[in-house]
């Protein structure tokens, strides 16, 4: 068997239920499945029983572990030589396992990481999402297109190892904080070859609300924080762009209320940043609605990231707090 598909879930039966139709159309059919239970109290054990006749599949059940280490769970008892982990809240086009295959032997990758899309039927909301984590003119630029895909750092919703890099790294080291960042600069430290695959993109289907998506993009800036105690170089200038982007943004209000003429220069620019973010949304997905939407996402998300990025380098960088 050549793909093993590691899939853990906390209590989002539906969304299992989804990525299963998806995978049920795959035009590459040697792989297995197996759903990792972590500690749900709303399981999708008789969903994933309905699947057994189109493909196989293995459904464990365990107390709550935390995605990373869920993940780990599942790679232990893979059959495959190559496994690929999904978040359960993703869809998957009809040729990604086909795409994959070829990438993995024509380029001798020992693991890979993909990007991320929105599809036509998402909602204005997932749509915007979508714009803000994978545009240049946020944090996601480098998440899909990169010119060196070597440099990439795969993430957990589409991503995938050899059995062989498995067994030599173990696996995630930690439950949910930039679990699959670290595991990905430790495989290239090892010496594994783990590059991006464009072609090999997953509709993600996020379920945010205005509040949790604050609330993830305020844990992805600590979460690179946290990777920098296993990798300090995880940290780069790039990674604080957002947080210059948050103190940006409230100096410039705080010279428009002192009456100061800086504010002028400062405006300008976000005002700048704004049209951009609108016309290119506008122009990728076609909607005005997006477009607009988008502006506001985007900048909390900027915001939201730096300012977990700021709260937790504060301690441990200048405070010597790990």
């Amino acid at each position: 068997m050549f793909f093993s598909i590691i899939i853990p879930v906390y209590n989002r039966p539906n969304e299992i239920k989804e990525l299963l139709e998806s995978l049920q159309k795959q035009s590459f059919r040697d792989f297995e499945v197996i759903i990792v239970e972590d500690g749900s109290l709303l399981t999708c054990g008789d969903i994933v029983q309905q699947y057994g006749q189109y493909m196989k599949v293995q459904y464990y059940f365990i107390e709550n572990r935390g995605q990373g280490l869920a993940r780990n769970y599942g790679m232990e008892r893979a059959n495959g030589d190559y496994f690929v982990l999904f978040d359960s809240d993703c869809i998957i086009p009809p040729q990604y396992l086909e795409v994959l295959k070829k990438a993995i032997t024509n380029r001798n990758l020992d693991a890979h990481g993909g990007p991320d899309a929105a599809d036509k039927n998402f909602s204005i909301f997932q749509k915007a999402i979508n714009y803000s984590m994978t545009s240049f003119l946020t944090t996601g630029g480098i998440r899909g297109k990169m010119k060196d895909p070597s440099k990439y750092q795969a993430r957990g919703y589409n991503m995938g190892l050899s059995k062989k890099a498995f067994g030599a790294t173990k696996g995630f080291i930690d439950p949910n904080r930039a679990e699959d960042i670290e595991l990905s600069i430790r495989l290239k430290k090892m010496g594994f070859r783990l590059e991006l695959v464009e072609e090999a993109y997953v509709y993600h289907k996020r379920r945010n609300t205005w509040g949790s998506f604050l609330a993830q993009s305020f844990s992805f800036g600590q979460n690179r924080v946290h990777v920098s105690n296993f990798h300090p170089e995880a940290i780069k200038l790039v990674h604080l762009m957002p947080s210059v982007f948050l103190v940006g943004w409230i100096l410039t209000l705080l010279f428009f209320l002192m009456g100061k003429s800086l504010f002028t220069w400062g405006a300008s620019l976000y005002v700048i940043w704004i049209l951009l973010v609108f016309l290119d949304a506008y122009i990728k997905e076609k909607s005005f609605a997006v477009g607009a939407l988008a502006v506001f996402t985007s900048f909390g998300q900027l915001s939201a990231y730096g300012l977990g990025l700021i709260t937790a380098f504060l301690p441990k960088k200048v405070l010597g707090k790990a």
